[in-house]
This record gives structure tokens, sequence and C-alpha cells, in this order.
């Protein structure tokens, strides 16, 4: 499910909660879904218990899972609303609208991508009227 990169800078419970986090964002990971346990995930990437546990407190705290009491951890209801969720979301269009116009796509070209991404377009299509329907 995850994997974690120890030579990264980022640190190995920011890396549990970002892909979790993705992985709500993308849809892998449905409301109501039951997260691995704790212990069975520190266990599965040969992580400190605690680690995992501050990734997970983390999340909880951000609204973006919830936890029942000896039923373990879930994915909220609303965490695709979760600020942490969204922030996450905001950062990622900052990065990806950086490399684009590193690689010299005007901004008149970036917003066409994003319009065709908020209207569901295939790509290339954005602006072409009735065709597009």
């Amino acid at each position: 499910m995850l994997v974690i990169d120890p030579r990264s800078r980022v640190a190995i419970y920011e890396q549990i909660k970002n892909q979790i986090m993705e992985l709500i964002a993308v849809g892998a990971l449905q409301p109501h879904t039951q997260l691995p346990s704790i212990r069975a995930l520190a266990s599965e990437l040969s992580l400190n218990f605690n680690t995992v546990k501050k990734a997970f407190g983390e999340l909880e705290s951000a609204g973006v899972i919830y936890t029942l009491a000896g039923r373990g951890c879930f994915v909220a209801d609303r965490a695709l609303e979760s600020p942490a969720l969204r922030e996450k979301a905001a950062q990622q269009l900052r990065d990806g609208v950086q490399a684009a116009r590193a690689a010299g796509l005007s901004a008149e070209e970036a917003k066409r991508v994003v319009d065709e991404v908020y209207q569901g377009l295939p790509s290339g299509r954005a602006g072409e009227g009735d065709a597009a329907e």
C-alpha cells in the first residue's frame, strides 16, 4: 500500500501521511475504508510503531481519518474536505505550475489545461466550442 523512501528529506511519518492523503485524493481509499492497523503497517514497512502512530494521529487531528476503539482507523466521511488534504492538493498544483512554467508553458496554456481538467474534457480539447461536448 505505501512505499517509504528512507533517503528522502521528507520525514517518514510525513511520507505516510502524504501517501494516505494521496490515496484518498485519487479515490483509492473511499470514506469508511478501514486502514491497516498501526502495528500491522509498522511491521509491513519495518518502521517504529510510534512513527506510524504519529502519522495516524496527525491525520486524525486533521479530520482525514477517524478511530473506532477496538476496531481501527477509517477514512473520514469528509476527508476530501479536510484543510490538510486541500492544502496538499494546492501545493501539488503549485509544483505542477512551477514545472509547466520551467518547461516554457505560457500562463494562458496553463489556464487552458486547468479549465480542461475542471470541465472534465480530454486533454487538448478546451476552447473548441461545441466539439468539446
